[in-house]
């Protein structure tokens, strides 16, 4: 029987030495992720709010059509600050044209869950209609409101 000698016996550890990551190569491994992360993961972080800003820009301008079509069949817009019902609810002084301009039963929220606001005729624009979105924080008449009189 032959045994092992001690040569023999090294050879295997320092194969297995070799194969395995030092503490400190893990540790730079993990700082360089780290790195990337801190790079990476602010640039990602707001994105869900940027496409919630565009969602209610595309919902005001698709109210838009549906109130020009209205303005076109009707000669006015809806009136009011709850015109916005009649693009889904025949008003009393619609005329005979008058169909149903949104294809939803009920008016869409905002992305973050509130009403929109719509007002004729408007302050802001006085010979048609304000239609605006309070944004993110949910407060009408600061910066983040998304609306149809300013350009973002």
């Amino acid at each position: 029987m032959k045994t092992k000698n001690k040569d023999d016996m090294n050879q295997g550890t320092d194969h297995l030495r070799r194969s395995a990551f030092t503490l400190v190569e893990l540790l730079l491994v993990l700082a360089i992720l780290a790195l990337l992360a801190g790079l990476v993961l602010p640039k990602l972080a707001g994105t869900g709010e940027r496409a919630k800003v565009k969602a209610a820009v595309a919902q005001i301008d698709s109210f838009k059509t549906a109130l020009n079509l209205f303005e076109v069949d009707n000669g006015h817009y809806p009136r009011g600050k709850n015109g916005l019902n009649d693009l889904l609810v025949k008003p009393r002084d619609a005329s005979t044209d008058w169909h149903k301009y949104l294809d939803q039963d009920a008016l869409p929220l905002d992305p973050w869950q509130h009403p929109y606001a719509y007002e004729c005729p408007g302050r802001h624009n006085t010979d048609g209609y304000d239609l605006s979105s309070a944004g993110p924080d949910g407060q009408f008449g600061n910066e983040d409101d998304i609306n149809n009189w300013t350009t973002k």
